[in-house]
């Protein structure tokens, strides 16, 4: 959205239609209520892009029919508002969570875009919203869209397999990277930041949504007590505490200005990506931080993910906890300037400057039907 702001493009981002609460009983629910109440005080700014950011007021909740309809009814005046203020006329609305789709008929939009970029209805550890509920919204959404973009090879196979009359309007828009900033943590020296220059090396670095379903503790643990010399070092937001947290080798840092990251990823000897590998909803992940990692250049760990089995050779895929260890004693020790030359080659090409260009092209196409019917 940034690239197309740019491009001389009128972008109002609303952030964000959640997808309701988590359980009474969850441990995340005070602080993701805290966060959703400090987003409310925001609820409109312009980035220096000129896109109008907007946290509207909703309920956190979608679970009865009087909830979606009150959600709907503010959806609708809160943006209808912001588009007379900001001269928004005859919009193209892009959708990006099942949830948003009470808004779908409310704006007077001219063209509508669905974006997937998970299986909505499998994850159940942030929410407490049904599946049949994102299961329905998902199926009106894939109906209703003209364009239908998928974020990962295994959410458009299932769908197609599943829903064979969108294959005329469904496309995989793999996701990018910005790939000269990523590139810029061995393009050029950084002084290594406070906050990890007393961690010993070899640092096992990650950087993104720090979350306990979605780490693999248990690895952790069982990798940290057979290499106690290795440092994991943790950069990124998290709702909780985790439990690894307690052991001597695990530093969680907390997360950074997106300008720094390649500063820290600079210091890293080893990429990882240690997320779980018995959660339906993550091994459908597309995780970004993966095509940021190979741009670095550095060595990338990964536990095994669908979208990123392709790549096998080019990063290093894990098959288990002994693996793991194998796979990274064998980065550390056996990495050549080509093996990163390669890494960095694998994902060059696949900037969001050329994710905009190919989203630019595909809107005229939507749109030109309509533009020759008037």
């Amino acid at each position: 959205m940034k690239r197309l702001a740019r491009g001389g493009n009128r972008v109002m981002f609303v952030n964000s239609i959640s997808m309701g609460l988590p359980s009474l009983g969850s441990p995340d629910l005070i602080n993701k209520v805290k966060r959703k109440l400090r987003s409310y005080a925001k609820f409109v700014r312009r980035t220096e892009e000129g896109i109008v950011v907007v946290t509207p007021l909703v309920l956190p909740s979608y679970s009865s029919k009087f909830a979606r309809t009150l959600n709907r009814l503010l959806l609708k005046a809160q943006i209808k508002m912001l588009m007379a203020a900001f001269e928004f006329r005859d919009p193209v609305l892009w959708i990006a969570i099942p949830t948003a789709a009470a808004i779908v008929g409310g704006i007077g939009e001219k063209a509508l875009i669905y974006q997937v970029s998970d299986k909505y209805d499998a994850n159940q550890m942030d929410h407490a919203l049904a599946r049949e509920v994102i299961a329905r919204m998902h199926q009106d959404l894939l109906a209703r869209a003209g364009l239908v973009y998928y974020s990962g090879r295994k959410l458009i196979e299932e769908d197609l397999a599943a829903h064979p009359e969108i294959a005329r309007k469904a496309k995989l828009l793999e996701q990018a990277v910005d790939y000269e900033h990523f590139a810029s943590a061995t393009s050029r020296q950084w002084v290594t930041p406070d906050d990890i220059d007393s961690v010993p090396r070899p640092r096992l670095g990650y950087f993104g949504a720090i979350e306990s379903w979605l780490i693999d503790q248990d690895m952790v643990r069982y990798v940290s007590r057979r290499r106690p010399e290795w440092r994991w070092v943790f950069m990124g937001l998290k709702s909780s505490r985790l439990e690894i947290e307690e052991l001597p080798n695990v530093y969680c840092i907390g997360s950074r200005p997106y300008a720094e990251v390649p500063r820290y990823a600079s210091q890293f000897d080893v990429c990882v990506l240690p997320w779980v590998t018995n959660n339906h909803w993550v091994s459908y992940g597309s995780a970004i931080k993966v095509r940021e990692y190979l741009a670095t250049g550095k060595p990338v760990v990964i536990t095994p993910i669908y979208e990123y089995e392709p790549l096998d050779g080019i990063l290093r895929i894990s098959r288990g906890y002994d693996d793991f260890i194998a796979k990274v004693e064998d980065a550390l020790a056996a990495d050549t300037a080509s093996a990163r030359a390669a890494r960095q080659q694998a994902v060059r090409g696949s900037t969001w400057d050329v994710r905009a260009e190919e989203v630019s092209a595909d809107i005229e196409r939507l749109l030109k039907p309509r533009a020759q019917s008037r």
